[in-house]
Protein backbone atom coordinates (compact mmCIF):
# COMPACT_ATOMS: atom_id res chain seq x y z
CA UNK A 1 0.00 0.00 0.00
CA UNK A 2 1.50 3.31 -1.10
CA UNK A 3 0.88 6.51 0.89
CA UNK A 4 2.38 9.99 0.72
CA UNK A 5 3.19 12.05 3.82
CA UNK A 6 2.86 15.72 2.85
CA UNK A 7 3.62 19.10 4.38
CA UNK A 8 3.86 22.68 3.16
CA UNK A 9 5.23 25.98 4.45
CA UNK A 10 3.51 29.20 3.44
CA UNK A 11 3.75 32.98 3.64
CA UNK A 12 0.72 33.13 5.93
CA UNK A 13 -2.43 31.41 7.11
CA UNK A 14 -4.99 32.02 4.37
CA UNK A 15 -4.65 31.81 0.58
CA UNK A 16 -7.78 33.96 0.26
CA UNK A 17 -5.64 36.82 1.62
CA UNK A 18 -3.02 36.28 -1.05
CA UNK A 19 -0.71 33.98 0.88
CA UNK A 20 1.21 31.36 -1.07
CA UNK A 21 3.14 28.13 -0.69
CA UNK A 22 6.92 28.55 -0.37
CA UNK A 23 7.98 24.98 0.46
CA UNK A 24 6.46 21.58 -0.24
CA UNK A 25 7.69 18.15 0.71
CA UNK A 26 6.31 14.65 0.16
CA UNK A 27 7.69 11.42 1.63
CA UNK A 28 6.70 8.05 0.18
CA UNK A 29 5.49 5.20 2.40
CA UNK A 30 5.07 1.61 1.29
CA UNK A 31 3.00 -0.50 3.69
CA UNK A 32 3.37 2.37 6.19
CA UNK A 33 7.19 2.25 5.97
CA UNK A 34 9.34 5.01 4.41
CA UNK A 35 10.98 4.03 1.14
CA UNK A 36 13.52 6.89 1.15
CA UNK A 37 11.84 8.55 -1.86
CA UNK A 38 11.13 12.29 -1.50
CA UNK A 39 9.70 15.16 -3.47
CA UNK A 40 11.01 18.41 -1.97
CA UNK A 41 10.92 21.89 -3.51
CA UNK A 42 11.21 25.50 -2.46
CA UNK A 43 8.73 27.65 -4.39
CA UNK A 44 8.85 31.32 -5.36
CA UNK A 45 5.60 32.82 -4.00
CA UNK A 46 5.69 35.88 -6.28
CA UNK A 47 5.18 38.07 -3.22
CA UNK A 48 6.93 39.06 0.02
CA UNK A 49 7.44 36.75 2.99
CA UNK A 50 6.15 38.51 6.12
CA UNK A 51 8.55 38.67 9.05
CA UNK A 52 6.20 36.80 11.39
CA UNK A 53 6.03 33.89 8.92
CA UNK A 54 9.80 33.90 8.38
CA UNK A 55 10.30 33.62 12.14
CA UNK A 56 8.32 30.35 12.08
CA UNK A 57 10.06 28.58 9.19
CA UNK A 58 13.20 30.64 8.61
CA UNK A 59 12.58 30.98 4.87
CA UNK A 60 13.20 34.49 3.54
CA UNK A 61 12.45 35.98 0.15
CA UNK A 62 16.19 36.12 -0.56
CA UNK A 63 16.40 32.35 -0.13
CA UNK A 64 13.56 31.90 -2.63
CA UNK A 65 15.01 34.19 -5.30
CA UNK A 66 16.08 31.34 -7.58
CA UNK A 67 13.24 28.96 -6.73
CA UNK A 68 10.72 27.92 -9.42
CA UNK A 69 7.09 29.01 -9.45
CA UNK A 70 4.54 26.50 -8.22
CA UNK A 71 3.13 26.12 -11.72
CA UNK A 72 6.55 24.92 -12.89
CA UNK A 73 6.69 22.07 -10.35
CA UNK A 74 2.98 21.18 -10.21
CA UNK A 75 3.23 18.45 -12.84
CA UNK A 76 6.21 16.81 -11.13
CA UNK A 77 4.43 17.02 -7.78
CA UNK A 78 1.27 15.39 -9.14
CA UNK A 79 3.30 12.65 -10.81
CA UNK A 80 5.04 11.88 -7.52
CA UNK A 81 1.89 11.62 -5.41
CA UNK A 82 -0.01 9.68 -8.09
CA UNK A 83 -3.33 8.45 -6.71
CA UNK A 84 -1.96 7.59 -3.25
CA UNK A 85 -3.68 8.72 -0.04
CA UNK A 86 -2.12 11.86 1.42
CA UNK A 87 -1.12 11.73 5.09
CA UNK A 88 -1.27 15.32 6.36
CA UNK A 89 -1.27 16.95 9.79
CA UNK A 90 -4.25 19.35 9.66
CA UNK A 91 -5.15 18.38 6.10
CA UNK A 92 -7.63 21.22 5.59
CA UNK A 93 -4.84 23.81 5.81
CA UNK A 94 -2.47 22.21 3.30
CA UNK A 95 -5.19 21.21 0.83
CA UNK A 96 -6.57 24.75 0.92
CA UNK A 97 -3.20 26.16 -0.15
CA UNK A 98 -2.49 23.42 -2.71
CA UNK A 99 -5.87 23.82 -4.35
CA UNK A 100 -5.48 27.60 -4.50
CA UNK A 101 -2.21 27.01 -6.39
CA UNK A 102 -3.86 24.49 -8.70
CA UNK A 103 -6.66 26.93 -9.44
CA UNK A 104 -4.10 29.56 -10.45
CA UNK A 105 -2.43 27.11 -12.82
CA UNK A 106 -5.71 25.82 -14.28
CA UNK A 107 -5.52 22.36 -12.73
CA UNK A 108 -8.28 20.44 -10.91
CA UNK A 109 -8.24 20.47 -7.11
CA UNK A 110 -7.26 17.61 -4.85
CA UNK A 111 -10.41 16.18 -3.22
CA UNK A 112 -10.56 16.18 0.60
CA UNK A 113 -11.35 12.45 0.46
CA UNK A 114 -7.71 11.76 -0.46
CA UNK A 115 -6.45 13.10 2.85
CA UNK A 116 -5.63 11.02 5.92
CA UNK A 117 -5.64 13.68 8.64
CA UNK A 118 -3.38 12.71 11.53
CA UNK A 119 -5.07 15.25 13.80
CA UNK A 120 -8.39 13.44 13.28
CA UNK A 121 -6.72 10.11 14.11
CA UNK A 122 -5.09 11.59 17.22
CA UNK A 123 -8.41 13.02 18.43
CA UNK A 124 -10.02 9.58 18.20
CA UNK A 125 -7.14 7.93 20.06
CA UNK A 126 -6.52 10.60 22.69
CA UNK A 127 -9.70 12.60 23.33
CA UNK A 128 -9.05 15.91 25.04
CA UNK A 129 -5.27 15.83 24.49
CA UNK A 130 -3.16 18.32 22.52
CA UNK A 131 -2.61 17.42 18.89
CA UNK A 132 0.24 19.58 17.61
CA UNK A 133 3.05 17.73 15.87
CA UNK A 134 5.40 18.65 18.72
CA UNK A 135 3.00 17.29 21.33
CA UNK A 136 2.48 14.02 19.47
CA UNK A 137 6.22 13.57 19.02
CA UNK A 138 6.70 14.02 22.76
CA UNK A 139 3.90 11.56 23.50
CA UNK A 140 5.57 8.89 21.38
CA UNK A 141 9.15 9.69 22.40
CA UNK A 142 10.17 10.89 18.91
CA UNK A 143 13.31 13.04 18.75
CA UNK A 144 12.49 16.70 18.07
CA UNK A 145 16.03 18.04 18.09
CA UNK A 146 15.99 18.74 14.33
CA UNK A 147 12.88 20.94 14.60
CA UNK A 148 14.31 24.27 15.70
CA UNK A 149 12.17 25.89 12.97
CA UNK A 150 9.25 24.58 10.97
CA UNK A 151 10.45 22.83 7.82
CA UNK A 152 8.33 20.87 5.37
CA UNK A 153 11.06 18.25 4.98
CA UNK A 154 11.74 17.75 8.69
CA UNK A 155 8.02 17.79 9.44
CA UNK A 156 7.21 15.05 6.92
CA UNK A 157 9.93 12.87 8.46
CA UNK A 158 8.53 13.44 11.95
CA UNK A 159 4.94 13.00 10.78
CA UNK A 160 5.78 9.65 9.18
CA UNK A 161 6.89 8.41 12.59
CA UNK A 162 3.86 9.90 14.36
CA UNK A 163 1.51 8.37 11.79
CA UNK A 164 2.98 4.91 12.29
CA UNK A 165 2.52 5.23 16.04
CA UNK A 166 -1.05 6.47 15.63
CA UNK A 167 -2.08 3.51 13.49
CA UNK A 168 -0.66 0.84 15.73
CA UNK A 169 2.90 1.24 16.88
CA UNK A 170 6.43 1.47 15.60
CA UNK A 171 7.79 -1.57 13.82
CA UNK A 172 11.19 -2.94 14.70
CA UNK A 173 12.69 -1.88 11.36
CA UNK A 174 11.35 1.69 11.46
CA UNK A 175 14.45 3.78 12.02
CA UNK A 176 13.65 7.06 10.27
CA UNK A 177 14.92 10.22 11.90
CA UNK A 178 15.47 13.54 10.14
CA UNK A 179 18.14 12.93 7.51
CA UNK A 180 17.99 9.11 7.61
CA UNK A 181 15.82 8.80 4.53
CA UNK A 182 18.65 9.98 2.33
CA UNK A 183 20.98 7.31 3.71
CA UNK A 184 21.46 4.33 1.37
CA UNK A 185 19.49 1.36 2.62
CA UNK A 186 17.28 3.39 4.98
CA UNK A 187 13.54 2.82 5.05
CA UNK A 188 11.51 -0.21 4.08
CA UNK A 189 13.30 -3.49 3.98
CA UNK A 190 16.59 -2.17 5.35
CA UNK A 191 18.54 -5.16 6.56
CA UNK A 192 20.46 -5.21 9.80
CA UNK A 193 24.01 -6.52 9.69
CA UNK A 194 24.26 -9.91 11.40
CA UNK A 195 26.50 -9.87 14.44
CA UNK A 196 28.37 -13.01 15.53
CA UNK A 197 29.18 -13.85 19.13
CA UNK A 198 32.87 -13.30 19.92
CA UNK A 199 32.91 -16.72 21.64
CA UNK A 200 30.48 -19.67 21.73
CA UNK A 201 28.16 -19.99 24.72
CA UNK A 202 29.44 -22.41 27.35
CA UNK A 203 28.06 -25.98 27.43
CA UNK A 204 25.05 -26.11 29.73
CA UNK A 205 24.76 -29.91 30.12
CA UNK A 206 27.00 -31.88 32.41
CA UNK A 207 28.69 -35.05 31.17
CA UNK A 208 26.28 -37.12 33.27
CA UNK A 209 23.24 -35.41 31.76
CA UNK A 210 24.51 -36.06 28.26
CA UNK A 211 25.06 -39.75 29.04
CA UNK A 212 21.59 -40.10 30.59
CA UNK A 213 20.02 -38.53 27.54
CA UNK A 214 21.95 -40.85 25.21
CA UNK A 215 20.77 -43.91 27.20
CA UNK A 216 17.19 -42.71 27.04
CA UNK A 217 17.32 -42.24 23.28
CA UNK A 218 19.03 -45.59 22.72
CA UNK A 219 16.83 -47.72 24.92
CA UNK A 220 13.96 -45.78 26.41
CA UNK A 221 12.11 -45.32 23.16
CA UNK A 222 11.78 -49.08 22.74
CA UNK A 223 9.74 -49.40 25.91
CA UNK A 224 6.21 -48.42 26.87
CA UNK A 225 6.42 -44.78 25.76
CA UNK A 226 3.20 -42.79 25.86
CA UNK A 227 2.90 -42.12 22.13
CA UNK A 228 3.06 -45.86 21.28
CA UNK A 229 0.19 -46.94 23.53
CA UNK A 230 -3.05 -47.93 21.85
CA UNK A 231 -6.42 -46.53 22.90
Amino acid sequence: MREIVLDTETTGLDPALGHRIIEICCLELENHMPTGQFFHRLVNPERDVPEDAARVHGITLERLAGAPLFAAVAGEFLAFIGDAPLVIHNAEFDLKFLNAEFERSGRPPLPPSRAVDTIAIAKRRFPGARYSLDELCRRFGIDLSARDLHSAKVDTELLAQVYLELIGGRQARFELSPGDAARPGAGAGAAREARMRPAPLPERLSAGEREAHARFIAGGLEGDVLWRREG
